[in-house]
């Protein structure tokens, strides 16, 4: 199969549905071999089984692609090593790795109990790690590879109710760029997606008010399958020089995002006192503070 994947080995975690689906069908349409990972529970943790990896393996299969279901979870190392096992194994290499595999416990955070913080750590930040980890002994060998992860506005810039998901979307940037550093000398590349799009995740945002409500139609307008063109160019040789940064993709909008660099420096040559800092360093600083923003308050466009 040609395309501009052809020849690449990908893995895509949580490929059942929406996101991951739309690029686990858009990486074999591109040439690659896929491996369809999905462990087939419901957001809640609920229900497991082979449907979903499967249905979209055979999808990929019936097209003329070639692609193979895998239903280990992502949040232990052990069932991590097995999804990149399973690309040796069957398809005899690995070159591209898309973190995607999530789920979502969301309460305020006063409320918010230790398992409803864990679950969601386990799943998106240490899935993360333990997949990249067990693909990254194989890209050093090969010196080649490359890592796409999914990260999240609610990270990046904030949300409600989502602290537990917030930390680990913003932990996957920071890890990303951890990995983009160390393994650079390998001619390996990592960088993260920011996506919006309508799927089983933002489903569950609350749609009570008229604010809520407006925010949902917006999100029904970006489609699943809209993300999938940007992870494919960022697994694919013709991304070879990108690496380290942060994409956002609503429908047909793609976006850069900054990373944290100093915005304001003050200096105090005999040294700080609280109660200098608080009469000279925070006025100076105060005109640069960040807002108290959510996502949607700082990407308050409508999608294009």
């Amino acid at each position: 199969m040609s395309g501009m994947l052809a020849g690449k080995v990908a893995v895509v975690t949580g490929a059942g549905g929406g996101i991951g689906r739309g690029i686990a069908l858009a990486m074999a349409a591109a040439g690659a071999k896929v491996v369809v990972n999905d462990i087939g529970a419901s957001l809640a943790g609920e229900g497991t089984g082979a449907g979903p990896a499967q249905q979209v393996a055979d999808e990929i299969i019936k097209a003329g692609g070639q692609a193979v279901p895998n239903t280990d979870s992502v949040a232990t190392r052990v069932t991590a090593n097995n999804i990149i096992e399973t690309a040796v194994k069957t398809f005899g290499r690995i070159d591209i790795v898309v973190n995607n595999a999530g789920n979502l416990r969301d309460r305020v955070f006063h409320k918010m109990s230790e398992e409803e913080w864990t679950q969601v750590i386990d799943v998106h930040l240490n899935g993360t790690f333990f997949v990249s980890r067990a693909a990254a002994n194989y890209y050093r060998e090969q010196e080649s590879g490359a890592f796409v992860h999914m990260t999240s506005t609610s990270g990046l810039i904030g949300n409600l109710g989502q602290a537990n998901y917030s930390a680990a979307k913003l932990g996957i940037a920071a890890l990303s760029k951890s990995i983009a550093l160390d393994m650079a000398r390998y001619n390996v590349r990592s960088n993260c997606i920011a996506p919006f799009a309508w799927s089983r995740m933002t489903s569950s945002i609350p749609a009570n008010t008229d604010e809520e409500k407006a925010r949902v139609s917006k999100l029904q307008k970006m489609e699943a399958n809209k993300i999938a063109p940007m992870a494919v160019y960022l697994g694919s040789e013709r991304a070879s020089e990108v690496t380290g940064q942060i994409f956002g993709v609503r429908a047909n909008e793609i976006m850069l995002f900054s990373q944290p660099r100093p915005i304001r420096s003050v200096h105090m040559s005999t040294g700080w006192t609280p109660e200098a800092i608080a009469e000279i360093a925070a006025p100076a600083m105060k005109h640069h503070f960040m807002a108290l923003e959510r996502s949607p308050d700082a990407i308050d466009w409508d999608p294009i």
